[in-house]
């Protein structure tokens, strides 16, 4: 990919995940409940998935609960960074998100839990994806949404700006539901949905927040950030605009996450498509009993247009 067009500094970022592998299993709090949910979606598909691919692993967490469901065969997990492969179950491999070694409608079943968010090309790594699931195929991610940190983007970026004179991107951007869904769209998988979930949870303090984005590889990686870290005056007011606008009791603080939830499934025959246009078989008028009115006509409905218009 051209570099202008690149978000993330994917080195750093490997890096970055790679110095906390061995913390991470204290602070899985947010994975265990994208496994959770995932793996309760997946049981409730009527079908079974011989093969599976854990992409984005972290240490297997959602591999593993995924792999507890009945319908689902073998788990493979994907990784990154090798210091973190290495703590996933076998059969594992390292490998980027958006370059997957996997051959086309290979796979049964693909899931992610907070991985996907962070690749420079979305759109490139959900056709990859769609490519190597088998027709009927299922795909299930889970992706930090828009509303995420938004208490910290703004203390830091307020912070910042009354301190130095101007401000630098500390929390990366994240999309919105309907712009994740509509990349499932352009990546070609049928019957794609994607939903959201927010959770509101509390940290003893926001360097306590902080560290715990650090460790889930979550930490500031922009290509475009500020090289030069932020000064202990920025980082102090910033924890004081946090504490006085998002303060929970026990003197803790509050940090909201949106969830995006992404499911899509491997093009096949069998599945339901939309009608084209003008080729229904019968009319909506019929199934309601009524008469047939042009769009716009006034006359059809007198009495609504009065009752507005008094």
């Amino acid at each position: 990919m051209n570099d202008d067009h690149r978000l993330f500094d994917r080195k750093l970022l490997r890096a970055r995940r790679a110095r906390f592998a061995q913390e991470l299993g204290e602070h899985e709090f947010l994975l265990s409940h994208v496994a959770a949910e995932i793996s309760e979606r997946i049981a409730a598909i009527l079908r079974d998935f011989p093969l599976a691919l854990d992409l984005g692993a972290y240490t297997g967490r959602l591999g593993q609960f995924v792999a507890e469901v009945p319908s689902v065969g073998r788990m493979i997990y994907a990784e990154s960074v090798p210091a973190l492969a290495a703590l996933c179950p076998r059969p594992a491999l390292v490998c980027d998100e958006d370059l997957l070694p996997f051959k086309d409608a290979s796979l049964d079943l693909v899931v992610s839990g907070l991985a996907l968010h962070r690749v420079n090309d979305l759109p490139g790594c959900l056709i990859q994806i769609r490519r190597a699931l088998r027709p009927d195929g299922v795909f299930m991610a889970a992706l930090l949404g828009a509303r995420s940190l938004g208490e910290l983007r703004q203390a830091l970026l307020e912070a910042e700006a009354e301190s130095e004179g101007g401000a630098s991107p500390r929390v990366a951007p994240f999309a919105d539901v309907r712009d994740y869904g509509a990349l499932l769209q352009r990546a070609g998988f049928g019957l794609p949905v994607a939903d959201a979930d927010i959770l509101t949870l509390t940290y003893a303090s926001p360097q306590a927040l902080m560290r715990e984005i650090r460790i889930l590889g979550g930490g500031n990686v922009l290509l475009s950030r500020r090289k030069a870290p932020l000064p202990r005056r920025v980082l102090a007011r910033a924890e004081e605009i946090y504490r006085g606008r998002y303060g929970a009791p026990g003197d803790r603080v509050k940090a909201t996450f949106e969830i995006v939830y992404l499911t899509g499934w491997g093009p096949a025959d069998s599945q339901q498509r939309p009608l084209e246009p003008g080729s229904a078989a019968a009319r909506l008028a019929d199934a309601l009993g009524t008469k047939e009115q042009p769009a716009g006509d006034k006359a059809a409905f007198p009495s609504r247009i009065k009752k507005d218009e008094a």
